[in-house]
Protein backbone atom coordinates (compact mmCIF):
# COMPACT_ATOMS: atom_id res chain seq x y z
CA UNK A 1 0.00 0.00 0.00
CA UNK A 2 3.13 2.11 0.88
CA UNK A 3 4.30 2.18 -3.13
CA UNK A 4 0.66 2.80 -4.43
CA UNK A 5 0.19 5.80 -1.87
CA UNK A 6 3.74 7.17 -2.92
CA UNK A 7 3.39 6.55 -6.95
CA UNK A 8 -0.10 8.39 -6.85
CA UNK A 9 1.39 11.01 -4.34
CA UNK A 10 4.26 11.78 -6.67
CA UNK A 11 3.04 11.76 -9.69
CA UNK A 12 1.08 14.56 -8.79
CA UNK A 13 3.69 16.45 -7.05
CA UNK A 14 5.72 16.56 -10.05
CA UNK A 15 3.72 18.90 -11.33
CA UNK A 16 3.67 20.94 -8.04
CA UNK A 17 6.28 24.11 -8.89
CA UNK A 18 5.18 24.88 -12.70
CA UNK A 19 1.51 25.26 -13.77
CA UNK A 20 2.77 24.76 -17.19
CA UNK A 21 4.44 21.54 -16.92
CA UNK A 22 2.87 18.51 -18.76
CA UNK A 23 5.46 16.11 -18.60
CA UNK A 24 8.13 14.97 -16.43
CA UNK A 25 10.79 12.22 -16.49
CA UNK A 26 14.03 11.86 -14.07
CA UNK A 27 16.18 9.17 -12.52
CA UNK A 28 14.93 9.11 -8.43
CA UNK A 29 16.37 7.69 -5.61
CA UNK A 30 13.74 6.82 -3.16
CA UNK A 31 14.74 6.63 0.64
CA UNK A 32 12.12 5.45 3.68
CA UNK A 33 13.45 5.83 7.37
CA UNK A 34 11.37 4.23 10.07
CA UNK A 35 11.27 5.09 13.48
CA UNK A 36 14.23 3.46 14.48
CA UNK A 37 16.18 5.32 12.12
CA UNK A 38 16.63 2.07 9.74
CA UNK A 39 16.87 3.20 5.89
CA UNK A 40 16.03 1.51 2.68
CA UNK A 41 17.09 3.06 -0.76
CA UNK A 42 15.15 2.36 -4.15
CA UNK A 43 16.71 3.35 -7.27
CA UNK A 44 14.44 3.57 -10.89
CA UNK A 45 13.33 6.00 -13.36
CA UNK A 46 9.69 7.73 -13.25
CA UNK A 47 7.47 9.01 -16.71
CA UNK A 48 5.08 11.16 -16.35
CA UNK A 49 2.70 13.18 -18.11
CA UNK A 50 -0.94 15.09 -17.59
CA UNK A 51 -3.34 14.35 -16.72
CA UNK A 52 -3.00 11.40 -14.80
CA UNK A 53 -0.72 9.00 -16.24
CA UNK A 54 2.58 7.95 -14.49
CA UNK A 55 5.20 5.08 -14.64
CA UNK A 56 7.69 4.49 -12.23
CA UNK A 57 9.95 1.75 -12.93
CA UNK A 58 11.67 0.15 -9.83
CA UNK A 59 15.23 -1.33 -10.62
CA UNK A 60 16.93 -1.55 -7.26
CA UNK A 61 16.97 -3.71 -4.71
CA UNK A 62 13.94 -4.77 -6.52
CA UNK A 63 12.69 -4.63 -10.20
CA UNK A 64 8.84 -3.54 -10.06
CA UNK A 65 6.70 -1.42 -12.40
CA UNK A 66 4.19 0.94 -10.93
CA UNK A 67 1.64 2.85 -13.72
CA UNK A 68 -0.85 5.10 -13.22
CA UNK A 69 -3.83 6.01 -15.54
CA UNK A 70 -6.68 7.49 -14.53
CA UNK A 71 -8.33 5.99 -11.39
CA UNK A 72 -6.24 2.56 -11.59
CA UNK A 73 -2.54 1.87 -10.33
CA UNK A 74 -1.05 -1.20 -11.27
CA UNK A 75 2.07 -2.73 -9.91
CA UNK A 76 3.60 -5.46 -11.94
CA UNK A 77 6.36 -7.28 -9.74
CA UNK A 78 8.22 -9.74 -11.84
CA UNK A 79 10.46 -11.53 -9.51
CA UNK A 80 7.05 -13.51 -8.23
CA UNK A 81 4.95 -13.20 -11.21
CA UNK A 82 2.17 -10.74 -9.77
CA UNK A 83 0.16 -8.02 -10.60
CA UNK A 84 -1.48 -6.06 -8.35
CA UNK A 85 -4.56 -3.91 -9.54
CA UNK A 86 -6.42 -1.70 -7.37
CA UNK A 87 -8.58 1.62 -7.90
CA UNK A 88 -7.37 5.17 -6.81
CA UNK A 89 -9.84 6.88 -4.47
CA UNK A 90 -11.65 9.68 -7.11
CA UNK A 91 -11.83 12.25 -4.72
CA UNK A 92 -8.54 12.69 -4.35
CA UNK A 93 -7.63 16.16 -6.24
CA UNK A 94 -4.56 15.45 -7.41
CA UNK A 95 -4.06 19.42 -9.12
CA UNK A 96 -6.20 21.06 -6.11
CA UNK A 97 -3.40 20.09 -3.91
CA UNK A 98 -0.84 21.03 -5.92
CA UNK A 99 -1.97 24.41 -7.04
CA UNK A 100 -2.64 25.16 -2.91
CA UNK A 101 1.26 24.78 -2.38
CA UNK A 102 2.96 27.48 -0.92
CA UNK A 103 6.42 28.92 -1.21
CA UNK A 104 7.97 28.43 2.51
CA UNK A 105 11.23 29.74 1.57
CA UNK A 106 13.11 30.62 -1.48
CA UNK A 107 12.47 27.53 -3.17
CA UNK A 108 10.78 24.89 -0.87
CA UNK A 109 7.25 24.78 -1.27
CA UNK A 110 4.22 23.00 1.20
CA UNK A 111 1.36 21.19 -0.05
CA UNK A 112 -1.50 18.99 2.51
CA UNK A 113 -3.47 16.57 1.40
CA UNK A 114 -5.62 14.67 4.46
CA UNK A 115 -3.24 15.13 7.21
CA UNK A 116 -0.36 14.80 5.23
CA UNK A 117 1.98 17.37 4.77
CA UNK A 118 4.71 17.45 1.58
CA UNK A 119 7.89 19.44 1.31
CA UNK A 120 8.77 20.32 -2.71
CA UNK A 121 12.23 21.65 -3.35
CA UNK A 122 12.91 23.34 -6.61
CA UNK A 123 16.45 24.32 -7.94
CA UNK A 124 15.82 26.44 -11.41
CA UNK A 125 12.57 25.74 -12.70
CA UNK A 126 13.04 21.35 -11.99
CA UNK A 127 11.61 19.51 -9.12
CA UNK A 128 14.69 18.63 -6.86
CA UNK A 129 12.90 16.71 -4.01
CA UNK A 130 9.73 15.61 -2.42
CA UNK A 131 9.88 14.79 1.30
CA UNK A 132 6.54 13.49 3.25
CA UNK A 133 5.59 11.12 6.27
CA UNK A 134 3.59 8.22 5.12
CA UNK A 135 0.74 6.00 6.33
CA UNK A 136 3.01 4.08 8.79
CA UNK A 137 5.12 7.43 10.49
CA UNK A 138 8.24 6.75 7.80
CA UNK A 139 10.31 9.37 6.68
CA UNK A 140 10.00 9.63 2.59
CA UNK A 141 12.46 11.56 0.37
CA UNK A 142 12.25 10.96 -2.80
CA UNK A 143 15.62 12.74 -5.08
CA UNK A 144 15.29 13.73 -8.96
CA UNK A 145 18.24 13.73 -11.06
CA UNK A 146 18.60 13.94 -15.16
CA UNK A 147 15.00 16.13 -14.90
CA UNK A 148 13.24 16.65 -18.34
CA UNK A 149 10.08 18.17 -18.96
CA UNK A 150 7.49 19.06 -21.46
CA UNK A 151 8.75 16.58 -23.81
CA UNK A 152 6.49 14.20 -26.16
CA UNK A 153 5.89 11.14 -24.67
CA UNK A 154 4.58 8.12 -26.64
CA UNK A 155 1.51 7.51 -24.27
CA UNK A 156 1.93 3.47 -25.24
CA UNK A 157 4.66 3.52 -22.22
CA UNK A 158 1.33 3.92 -19.69
CA UNK A 159 0.06 1.25 -20.47
CA UNK A 160 0.60 -2.00 -18.10
CA UNK A 161 2.62 -4.51 -19.97
CA UNK A 162 2.96 -8.39 -18.14
CA UNK A 163 3.05 -11.85 -18.79
CA UNK A 164 -0.36 -13.85 -19.19
CA UNK A 165 1.13 -16.56 -16.74
CA UNK A 166 1.19 -13.80 -13.81
CA UNK A 167 -0.80 -13.76 -10.67
CA UNK A 168 -3.32 -11.36 -10.65
CA UNK A 169 -4.73 -9.16 -7.84
CA UNK A 170 -7.74 -7.13 -7.67
CA UNK A 171 -7.79 -4.80 -4.88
Amino acid sequence: MRYIFLAILITVELFASLEDIVSFEADFTQSITDEKNKTINYYGHIVASKPQNARWSYIKPVKKEVYINDFEVTIVEPDIEQVIIRKIESNFDFFKMISNAKEIETNRYVAYYRESKFTIVIKGRLIESISYLDEFENSVKIVFKNQKQNQSINKAIFKPSFSAEFDIIRD
